[in-house]
C-alpha cells in the first residue's frame, strides 16, 4: 500500500501529467496536490470538479443505477484531458483522484489504466 505523497508522485510520472490532486467531494478541499502550478490551479480545479462529481452521483441516483459505480469521469478539452476517479476502497469513500493531462503528450488509455492501479494501492 502506498501513502498519499507516494501516490501523487507516481501519478505525476504518467506521460503528459500536468497535475494531480486527491479531493474530498464532501467539502471540495484538496487533501493533497502535486504539479507545477503553471498551467492549472489544482485547488480551484478540486473545488470545481467536486460539483461535477456530485452532479454525476445525483444523476446516477435519479436513474436508479445503484448497481453501477463510476469508474472515472473524463472531460476532454482541446488541449487537455481531465480524469476524475472516485475511490472505491472503504477508506477512500467520499474521495476522488483528479488528474490533468496534456492531451498532445498523453495516452488516455494508459493514463486510465495507471490511475486505476494507483487508486488500488493508495492507503488513505
Amino acid at each position: 500500500m502506498a501513502n498519499l505523497e507516494t501516490s501523487l508522485k507516481e501519478a505525476m510520472t504518467i506521460e503528459g501529467a500536468i497535475g494531480v490532486a486527491l479531493v474530498d467531494y464532501g467539502s471540495g478541499m484538496a487533501l493533497g496536490t502535486l504539479g507545477d502550478g503553471g498551467e492549472i490551479d489544482l485547488n480551484v480545479a478540486a473545488a470545481a470538479n467536486t460539483d461535477l462529481v456530485r452532479a454525476k452521483m445525483r444523476a446516477m441516483e435519479m436513474l436508479n443505477l445503484h448497481d453501477d459505480g463510476i469508474e472515472d469521469i473524463l472531460v476532454t478539452l482541446t488541449g487537455q484531458y481531465h480524469l476524475i476517479r472516485p475511490l472505491t476502497t472503504s477508506s477512500g469513500r467520499g474521495l476522488f483522484l483528479y488528474l490533468a493531462l496534456n492531451r498532445s503528450r498523453s495516452n488516455l488509455a494508459m493514463a486510465r489504466h495507471q490511475l486505476k492501479r494507483i487508486e488500488s494501492t493508495l492507503e488513505v
